[in-house]
C-alpha cells in the first residue's frame, strides 16, 4: 500500500469532482524525462552562471557562448520524450478532468503527450525566430548558426531568457484560469522562480503539490505529495478508474 494511500485517495476524489482543473508544472516534470533542471544540486545552474549564457546580454554580446548552451539544450531535448505523467494529464484533459495546464517548462512535452490548452510561460524552446525581426527559423538552422532566411539575422530559441518579460498572452490566459479554478495541481517547481511562483497564490479554491524536494510553501497547500511526479500521477489515476474496471 502506498504511503500516500489515503493523501491519495483524497486527491483523486477532489480531481474527479472538481468542475475547474488546472494544472501547474515546472522542471520536476521533465526530469523524469531526462531533461536537468537549473536549480536541484547538481543541476546547470549550479554548474554555469545563467547570466552568462541564458540572458539578453549573452545573446547579444557573446553570441557563441549563448549559441552553444542552447545547442546543448537542443540536443539534450531530442534524446527525451513525454514520460507516463505527461500522458496522464493529456488523458484528463480529454476526459473533462483538467481544463487547462499552465507550465515553466519549455520542452513542449505536455503538448507532445496530447495535452492541447498548455499555456507556456517561459516560452517554448523550439519556436526559434531571428534576434530583432521575430522572423520564424528552425532548430536545425539555429543549431548550424545559419542566418534568418528573410532578413539575415541570427536566430534564438523561443524562450524567456534573464532579462525578459513573460509571454502577456500566456500570462493572462493562465492568471484567469488559475484565479477561477476549484482545483490546483502543482507539479515539479520549488516555486521560486519570480513572478510565476505567485500564480498558485491566485487560486481560491483547493491545492495539490507533488514535488521530489521539500518546498518552502508547502503549508499552503491542502495536499502535498514528496515524491516522483509521474509515479504519484500514477496512483492517482490508477485511484480514480478502480470503480470503471
Amino acid at each position: 500500500m502506498s504511503r500516500h494511500h489515503d493523501q491519495i485517495l483524497q486527491a483523486a476524489q477532489w480531481i474527479k469532482t472538481a468542475t475547474s482543473t488546472v494544472v501547474f508544472t515546472g522542471a520536476g516534470m521533465s526530469t523524469e524525462s531526462g531533461l536537468p533542471d537549473f536549480r536541484s544540486p547538481g543541476g546547470h545552474w549550479t554548474k554555469t552562471d545563467p547570466a552568462q549564457v541564458a540572458s539578453v546580454e549573452a545573446m547579444q554580446y557573446d553570441y557563441d557562448l549563448f549559441h552553444e548552451f542552447y545547442t546543448m539544450r537542443f540536443q539534450t531535448l531530442k534524446r527525451c520524450s513525454p514520460h507516463q505523467g505527461h500522458r496522464i494529464l493529456a488523458v484528463w484533459e480529454q476526459k473533462g478532468l483538467v481544463q487547462s495546464i499552465a507550465t515553466q517548462n519549455v520542452d513542449g512535452f505536455h503538448q507532445q503527450a496530447g495535452s492541447h490548452r498548455v499555456f507556456e510561460l517561459h516560452g517554448a524552446l523550439n519556436h526559434v525566430r531571428c534576434i530583432h525581426q521575430n522572423h520564424p527559423g528552425s532548430p536545425a538552422d539555429f543549431m548550424m548558426k545559419n542566418p534568418c532566411g528573410v532578413c539575415g539575422d541570427r536566430l534564438r530559441p523561443g524562450v524567456v531568457l534573464f532579462g525578459e518579460t513573460l509571454p502577456a498572452a500566456a500570462w493572462d490566459q493562465a492568471f484567469y484560469e488559475i484565479q477561477k479554478s476549484d482545483l490546483l495541481l502543482v507539479i515539479g517547481t520549488s516555486l521560486q522562480v519570480s513572478p510565476v511562483n505567485q500564480l498558485p497564490i491566485m487560486a481560491k479554491g483547493k491545492k495539490i503539490l507533488i514535488n521530489r524536494d521539500p518546498v518552502s510553501s508547502a503549508c499552503s497547500f491542502d495536499i502535498v505529495f514528496q515524491g516522483i511526479a509521474g509515479e504519484i500521477l500514477q496512483q492517482l489515476d490508477d485511484s480514480m478508474n478502480e470503480g470503471t474496471r
